[in-house]
């Protein structure tokens, strides 16, 4: 069983109770620090994404580690994200060590294919680690930097919360076609006012609209997205990515330049178009936003561990290219093996990672340590299982749909850590035959841990939002009709530029 630590919520609400139900007054503090690191002949930067030795030659748009940070009464909580492919967990519990006093701090990543090598994987060669040391000690202190400076701008805010979608804005590179179209926000308001103080904005699409010969730095679309946010609503944006995986990336025949003509993507313009499309699809749900109660506070978080069956992660992690302490795996999920040492390298390994959901009164935070495919997320499974997958007969996993059911709920992808993709295990396909009469398997598998890193993680999150809901979800709901999860009701977006989308 997980250890979960609700407690103190429970402390709080029922204090709430007792003193005739009055909540306590929400304050929010924004801030983003510039994380970029130097460009030169000395300082010899590797972009992560794609293939090997992409070094960066100048810097097209600074990269920020943005944060808010919410107080309920005496508790804090962080939510960062940085414009990096995925900051580690080693990282994110360096970043905690730092900070005291808060009840949780979350430190997640855009995956961001145009920003520094944070792994290890994109240097100059398969043997060479593409992380400067000295960038992630860097990385760490402004992070730590970024949430002190927003918990001293705290002030008193009202809350409200917005979906929209439009599926047509993402592109998926992987059967089956199944994608995450909605788009979460949150604007908080100065109280008594309608000041915008900040907002949040939570899209599902991979930042590579660049491509594999951009080698400027740059945050990718999402500078674009929140640029055009902060002109109109003239305040700070903390981005997140949800469900990016399987695979969730920009689309075709959807984004035109004046003149009517598709535009390629690869090129800055594509990325500022895109972005803004994004901030369009934003501004709907902003607009069209319902107040929200976001106290008290209730956090059940609990470290896991993930056994580590791909034999590339099992090479770089010998030869020093990728560096996080393994341990022996145990079985069990919830158990911290032996650590791993050259006389044990013959057993099965895993690493330690984080699985958590937080309550912010009305609205669920689902924190995932990866890229988590769609399918998790409604429900949209093969049934039966598509033909020749490697596990067919594996129990399905439950989904955010299915966990949360009628409350409302924003996913925080790349949560805490990086675990590469989380695959629906019924969908592994590594082995021959393959699926969808191919001759080879599909992108994916080669950046992930393994099959069973979905089932790890979707049962550890439903035992954490099981910890921090005071009432079930509604049952059976049904997984398709998706938009009856997220109320207020769902505006759908439909064009770019100005032509009309064709898919």
């Amino acid at each position: 069983m997980f250890r979960l630590s609700a407690t103190i919520g429970l402390i709080l609400a029922l204090a709430a109770c007792a003193s005739g139900g009055q909540e306590p007054q929400l304050r929010v503090g924004f801030s983003a620090v510039d994380i970029t690191p130097e460009v030169g002949p000395q300082q010899r930067v590797y972009i992560a994404g794609y293939g090997l030795n992409r070094k960066a030659t100048g810097v097209h748009d600074p990269l920020y580690a943005r944060t808010v940070v919410l107080a309920d009464g005496a508790e804090r909580i962080a939510i960062c994200c940085v414009d990096l492919v995925g900051l580690q967990h080693p990282q994110v519990k360096a970043i905690r060590e730092k900070l005291t006093g808060f009840r949780y701090v979350l430190v997640s990543s855009t995956h961001n294919h145009e920003g520094p090598d944070v792994i290890g994987i994109w240097g100059r060669g398969p043997f060479q680690r593409g992380v400067d040391e000295e960038y992630l000690d860097l990385v760490v202190e402004r992070v730590v930097q970024s949430v002190h400076e927003a918990n001293e701008k705290l002030s008193p805010v009202t809350a409200s919360f917005g979906v929209a979608e439009d599926e047509t804005l993402l592109g998926d590179n992987r059967l089956p076609i199944v994608r995450d179209g909605v788009l979460r926000a949150m604007k908080f308001q100065r109280a008594g006012g309608n000041q915008p103080v900040g907002l949040i904005v939570q899209w599902n699409c991979h930042p590579e609209s660049l491509g594999p010969k951009n080698k400027l730095l740059t945050a990718d679309f999402p500078w674009a997205t929140i640029a055009s946010l902060e002109r109109k609503y003239q305040c700070p944006i903390v981005y997140l990515s949800g469900a990016i995986g399987g695979l969730m990336t920009h689309p075709k025949e959807r984004v035109f330049d004046d003149a009517g003509q598709e535009m390629p993507d690869g090129s800055f313009e594509y990325a500022q178009r895109y972005g803004e499309a994004v901030a369009d699809l934003a501004s709907h749900a902003l607009e069209n936003s319902q107040p929200l109660t976001l106290t008290p506070f209730s956090v059940s978080s609990e470290p896991i561990f993930v056994p580590v069956h791909n034999s590339l992660y099992k090479l770089a992690r010998a030869v020093g290219v990728m560096q996080r302490k393994g341990f022996v795996w145990t079985g069990d999920a919830q158990t911290r093996g032996e650590p791993m040492t050259a006389e044990r390298a013959d057993e099965e390994s895993a690493i330690e990672s984080e699985v958590a959901c937080l309550r912010l009164g009305d609205l669920h935070l689902a924190c995932v340590p990866g890229e988590l495919y769609p399918e998790l997320v409604y429900g949209r499974f093969a049934e039966p299982a598509e033909a020749d997958v490697d596990f067919p007969d594996a129990s399905l996993e439950p989904t955010v749909a299915s966990i949360f059911g009628q409350h409302k709920w924003m996913l925080v992808g790349l949560a805490n850590d990086e675990l590469g993709y989380i695959i629906p295990k019924r969908q592994w396909d590594k082995s021959p035959p393959y699926a969808y009469g191919r001759d080879g398997g599909q992108y994916g598998e080669v950046n992930s841990c393994g099959p069973e890193v979905a089932p790890i993680v979707m049962h550890a999150l439903q035992q954490h939002a099981a910890a921090v809901k005071v009432t079930l979800p509604i049952a059976n709901a049904d997984p398709a009709k998706h938009s009856s999860n997220h109320s207020p009701a769902v505006y759908r977006i439909r064009r770019v530029g100005r032509r009309a989308s064709r898919r």
